[in-house]
């Protein structure tokens, strides 16, 4: 007998759930063990139940869950200031989630041209058809026709130019621009890697134009790339960097990283969190962080997630019919299809192995970042299988 759900139909949600998870794996309440490379959409860095986080979370909870913002929160403090010391960072504002981080951020752009007395530089130009959150301006900064359906008046602001249309980019680039926000890879718009010199590119066009480059690093920063954010590589600085999924562990964390200069214009009263940054959620992050930001740590998930790439291709010669491209960087994977994408994602299922869609017919693959290399070579097996049953 099918139990009737209160919950609104916003989600089309795969008929399953679980009762428990460690570590990689996650246990269905239909008795079966799940290879979990979904992680909550790249959020559990750590897997389900790390003991470090247990522990963190149990202690803190006896103490202090929630205090307002009025005061002053040594546990956000502490984070802010590991962030600060690990980063191109000199200020950090806590939120809960990504979208909110985003929608923080793109505040804090608006901010500071308000402050130094340009307040008619307020529009953001963003990639058509990234992904930047669900929220009304977040959805509008996606420039996804799917996305804003419905939920018009639209909101203003923002500018879009195609992915690796640089020409297009320089063109939409006017008086009244204030920032570039794009995210360094591209999460649900089908793992897609903004190139070094891409990156490089944009920070020397915003240095020309004297304006800002936000880099949105919600899904792919604290260390899915194999280094703590994925700019890393590319050698150059951000203005502005919202994060929140992996900082958290599977915790409700959000945050916009800013360097001084617009970080400037955020005075008392121009944002604020009820939760953002209450104690019990920064000893997470902080616990989260001494593990994730180590020079060690971030070296295996290079190491494990090269090993990953190099057997998916191997897959993908193995049967180029069906696998078109494998895509993406670190532990943020995508294998894009010939055919169809939902009955792929199923099969794996079907097979225990969890994985979730992205656009351009890509299947993401997130495990977490701690994961064994038995585990990686079971996903392959679960892959292989598919394909060929999939021919």
């Amino acid at each position: 007998m099918k139990t009737k759900s209160y919950l609104a139909k916003n989600y089309n949600r795969k008929k399953i759930s679980f009762f428990k998870g460690k570590g990689s794996f996650l246990y269905g309440t239909n008795g079966a063990k799940y290879l979990d490379f979904v992680q909550g959409i790249a959020v559990n860095s750590l897997g389900h139940a790390h003991p470090e986080l247990i522990k963190a979370i149990n202690k803190q909870s006896k103490k202090l869950w929630h205090v307002s913002n009025a005061f002053i929160i040594p546990e956000g403090e502490k984070l802010a200031k590991k962030l600060a010391k690990k980063t191109f960072a000199d200020s950090v504002i806590f939120q809960n989630s990504g979208a909110e981080a985003t929608e923080a951020a793109i505040k804090v752009a608006r901010r500071y041209f308000y402050s130094i007395g340009k307040p008619y530089k307020n529009r953001i130009l963003c990639v058509k058809n990234s992904f930047h959150g669900r929220t009304l301006a977040a959805i509008y900064a996606s420039g996804s026709k799917k996305m804003i359906e419905g939920f018009g008046p639209k909101i203003g602001g923002f500018d879009h130019f195609e992915f690796g249309n640089h020409k297009s980019l320089k063109k939409k680039i006017k008086k009244n621009t204030a920032a570039i926000m794009v995210e360094t890879i591209m999460g649900e718009g089908g793992i897609k890697v903004i190139p070094n010199w891409c990156l490089k590119g944009l920070r020397k066009i915003c240095n020309q134009k004297k304006i800002l480059l936000i880099l949105d690093e919600v899904q792919c920063g604290v260390g899915r790339s194999g280094d703590f954010f994925a700019f890393e590589k590319s050698k150059i600085k951000p203005d502005i960097v919202p994060i929140a999924k992996g900082i958290g562990g599977g915790f409700p964390i959000g945050a916009v990283l800013m360097n001084k200069k617009v970080a400037s214009g955020m005075t008392p009263g121009t944002h604020g969190s009820t939760f953002g940054g209450n104690p019990l959620a920064m000893i997470v992050g902080n616990t989260v962080m001494d593990i994730v930001s180590k020079k060690k740590f971030l070296n295996s998930v290079k190491k494990n997630s090269s090993y990953f790439f190099e057997k998916l291709i191997i897959i993908k010669n193995k049967y180029p019919k069906i696998i078109k491209e494998i895509r993406g960087e670190g532990f943020l994977l995508g294998i894009k299809l010939y055919g169809d994408q939902k009955r792929f994602i199923k099969l794996l299922m079907d097979n225990k192995l969890l994985t979730i869609k992205a656009a351009e017919n890509v299947v993401r693959i997130l495990p977490p970042l701690n994961v064994k290399k038995q585990e990686i070579d079971l996903a392959i097996k679960i892959i292989d299988k598919v394909c060929e049953k999939y021919k």
